[in-house]
């Protein structure tokens, strides 16, 4: 049960409280752990709206930050004696929760783990949820 455990991770508290999360869970079923960093639609047109001048340097600084967030993941999982391995996933143009749940399903994992913000209401609707939209679509 639960043997392959993915967790999307951006940096931020929230996926690393999932992080946390996972690791415990893993530890508990001797499961393994991917980490799993997606540059979609929306983060690529972000990053250019900021003082990105060109696309190229924008993807490229994107890739850099997903490369030290997957390693800092990847370390405190084998630092807390998880199997663990990484993936990153930059397919244009492809959402967020395309993403996840295709790695879930390309995978076969049994468990998907993420933080959210956990907005509630009106401020659901007005900002989205990534975490709801992938509780659609996973497998």
């Amino acid at each position: 049960m639960y043997q392959r455990i993915l967790v999307p991770v951006d940096g931020s508290a929230t996926s690393m409280c999932g992080l946390d999360e996972a690791i415990r869970v893993a530890k508990l079923t001797d499961g393994q752990v991917r980490l799993l960093y997606v540059i979609d639609e929306l983060s690529f047109a972000l990053a250019m709206g900021s003082e990105s001048a060109y696309a190229s340097d924008a993807v490229n600084t994107m890739r850099s930050e997903a490369k030290r967030i997957l390693d800092a993941a990847l370390a405190t999982a084998k630092s807390a004696g998880v199997e663990a391995d990484t993936r990153f996933r930059d397919t244009f143009p492809s959402s967020l929760q395309d993403q996840v749940a295709a790695e879930a399903r390309d995978w076969g994992a049994g468990l998907i783990v993420l933080g959210t913000h956990g907005r509630p209401g009106g401020k659901r609707l007005l900002l989205g949820s990534g975490a709801e939209r992938i509780l659609r679509l996973a497998p």
